[in-house]
């Protein structure tokens, strides 16, 4: 089986038509009238919103050694705007390489996109990429599936849920209710298409990195730490002992285990005021028991109580 990096472009894209639901007729098209050229980097705009985030510094100069050598074997995607320049729809990391090798033209496919079908495309080539971080793979599922459906990003991520809920609680009637909707349909859609994750582990494993301190989401982006390892540490209340666990777990490359007894130990109140609480709460307790009791009616349990509160009052006077 050939892999994205031996397909013909033009069979990469026609992949990604696959992933844009009913706009992949109209994509299709565009595909089949795909017009290859090379341009100037200066004529080339950066979108205002790129789904990539962050780029590795050693991978991009070794890229840029690579492009010196042989070029830029696989054309950036762009399309036409006003006064004659051209959109950057994907390719990012080749044109940021290619400026690195001090490339004055690069090689592009020319695609006529509107705006809506554009947003598409780049989210789906995001999600084709091979070094996609799990960060990045959700924010992009989440997009897509916004603009797919025309809704804000926060009501495809709680229809999300209400399938898992629609699960959990048996009620036939309300899993087939809910999974009827478009909503429910473009997800599953989706899923299969994409081929990797199903529906189920998305809410599970990648969800819940949408809502990490920003701190954690941004060593996590750079690929320093998994994502098992991120939401362990996330759940560190304390900001500080967060940050220096975060810290350690990324220069000592700490296991997950590691990581988590670290947590145990973190979490674990101190012995000493542990045992100061008891003590307080056993005092309180007794206190109001000792006035409810008839002990001083005993002669012989009055003395022996006489000699404990002398004893008690001593250790006060002390202080």
């Amino acid at each position: 089986m050939k892999t994205k990096k031996e397909l013909p472009y033009t069979s990469q894209l026609k992949g990604v038509a696959a992933l844009l639901s009913n706009q992949s007729g109209a994509y299709d098209n565009e595909v089949q009238e795909i017009r290859t050229n090379s341009i100037p980097i200066s004529l080339i705009n950066l979108p205002p919103s790129q789904p990539r985030h962050y780029f590795d510094e050693q991978k991009l100069y070794e890229l840029a050694r690579s492009i010196e050598k042989f070029g830029v074997l696989e054309p950036l995607l762009v399309r036409p705007v006003a006064n004659n320049r051209y959109e950057l729809i994907s390719g990012e990391r080749r044109l940021r390489a290619s400026k690195i090798a001090e490339l004055t033209e690069v090689p592009v496919n020319i695609l006529d996109l509107d705006d809506y079908t554009t947003a598409q495309v780049r989210l789906v080539e995001n999600l084709q990429r091979e070094d996609l971080n799990p960060v990045e793979e959700a924010s992009a599922i989440i997009s897509l599936l916004a603009i797919q459906l025309h809704k804000q990003e926060s009501e495809i991520t709680s229809h999300f849920y209400r399938m898992r809920n629609a699960c959990d609680r048996g009620d036939d009637s309300q899993k087939e209710n809910v999974f009827s909707q478009p909503e429910s349909i473009a997800i599953q859609e989706l899923f299969k298409t994409l081929g990797r994750l199903t529906w189920e582990s998305f809410i599970k494993v990648r969800l819940p990195l949408l809502n990490l301190p920003d701190d954690v989401l941004k060593i996590l982006s750079s690929g320093k730490l998994e994502y098992t390892k991120a939401l362990a540490i996330s759940r560190i209340k304390d900001p500080k002992q967060q940050a220096s666990l975060l810290e350690k777990a990324v220069a000592e490359d700490l296991s997950l285990s590691a990581i988590k007894n670290l947590i145990r130990e973190l979490s674990a109140p101190a012995t000493g005021n542990n045992e100061t609480a008891t003590l307080k709460e056993r005092y309180k307790t007794l206190s109001s028991q000792f006035l409810k009791a008839k002990l001083w009616d005993n002669p012989k349990k009055r003395k022996q109580l006489e000699k404990m509160l002398a004893t008690i009052e001593t250790m006060l006077n002390e202080d």
